[in-house]
């Protein structure tokens, strides 16, 4: 760790965290969700363009714009949390990408009120995978909100995409395969039809516990690419050489 970072004066509950890529770094909360692998493996999804603008819906500590910074035109993010969406702003600020990022604390379940529509060439979302009904609730609230449909459930983050998706735009998600029937569902009913779909494996032989889709505004629907499946570690626990390149390890 440089000087630069090193010399950062950090709060209560606060740790920073290196992202191996660019030289940037993150500060997160322990007492809030704290990203994983999945914002990671989402980032690295996309096949962007240096032209597009993207929209990150529910960016946490701001952590996939941060690590797509150098890949597009701009990018504006929102999160609901407001602790999570300063610490976002600061992460900006401290890696210095003011110029390309933009964090608003919002609900995005409003963002006809908050931005024009079809604004936007790429949507990304690593959105609350279970209903309230499944699942124990993590006693941090900003945790369950993260891994629970509390405050916004699949349709409201599908619906906002499209309002924010210009036509032949991408959204780009990453979720559970046990939902993957009401993805596909919600993605036609709001115009959108899923174009490419990548299985997760902890390891081989074992079943896909996430999985990575795109789906594209304006689409006929069929013509899905399911791609090999992504697997992370190898049996003997290692990162394989696929989430090596990822990590830049």
């Amino acid at each position: 760790m440089t000087a630069e970072w090193s010399d950062i004066q950090l709060s209560e509950n606060e740790r920073l965290d290196d992202l191996l890529c660019s030289g940037r770094h993150i500060i997160q909360n322990t007492q809030e969700f704290c990203f994983s692998i999945d914002a990671v493996l989402l980032a690295h999804y996309p096949k962007l363009k240096k032209s597009w603008r993207v929209f990150d819906l529910g960016t946490g500590t701001g952590v996939m714009p941060l690590l797509i910074a150098d890949q597009v035109k701009e990018i504006h993010a929102i999160e609901l949390n407001p602790v999570m969406a300063e610490l976002a702003r600061k992460n900006v600020e401290l890696n210095k990408l003011e110029h390309k990022i933009t964090i608003r604390q919002g609900d995005y379940r409003r963002i006809r009120e908050l931005y024009p529509p079809e604004s936007f060439d790429c949507v990304i979302v690593n959105p609350p995978y279970r209903p309230v009904q499944h699942g124990q609730l993590n006693n941090l609230s900003g945790v369950a909100a993260a891994r629970h449909e509390i405050t916004a459930t699949l349709s409201d983050v599908v619906k906002a995409a499209r309002y924010l998706l210009r036509f032949h735009g991408r959204l780009c998600m990453v979720h559970l395969p046990e939902r993957l029937g009401e993805i596909i569902v919600a993605m036609h009913e709001n115009q959108m039809e899923i174009k490419r779909l990548q299985l997760v494996q902890p390891k081989p032989g074992k079943a896909s516990n996430l999985m990575l889709l795109e789906g594209v505004v304006g689409a006929a629907p069929g013509g899905m690419k399911a791609e090999v499946p992504l697997v992370v570690h190898e049996a003997d626990g290692s990162y394989t050489d696929a989430i090596k390149k990822i990590y830049n390890m």
